[in-house]
């Protein structure tokens, strides 16, 4: 999990602390005013292999967690929760053979 940060942090940084403030400044609307750059995140980090690997081993907690989000709007602490269980069930994704080189994006 920690590489899957690392890279989420260093190669989608600008997209992840974009979003991370519009959630933070818009309380009840962030579901659609910030949904542009919610897909901005998803674009950059899902060209990535261990990325991918995580997304793909825990989306049931995924999921989970995106459904109490939309359910739960105006008070995004409640899906606390859920973010302790995908965070759980990331760090327990097998990464061995996964590649973590970054794969260059074409500009």
């Amino acid at each position: 999990m920690q590489a899957a940060m690392n890279i989420t942090a260093k190669y989608c940084h600008k997209e992840m602390e974009a979003y991370g403030s519009c959630v933070a400044s818009n309380p009840s609307t962030w579901q659609q005013t910030c949904h542009e750059l919610k897909m901005k995140v998803a674009q950059c980090t899902s060209s990535h292999p261990v990325i991918q690997k995580i997304k793909q081993d825990c989306s049931k907690e995924f999921v989970a967690f995106e459904h109490c989000l939309k359910e739960n709007q105006d008070k995004p602490t409640f899906c606390s929760p859920h973010v302790a269980r995908f965070m759980g069930c990331a760090e327990t994704v097998d990464l061995s053979g996964v590649a973590t080189n970054p794969v260059p994006q074409p500009s």
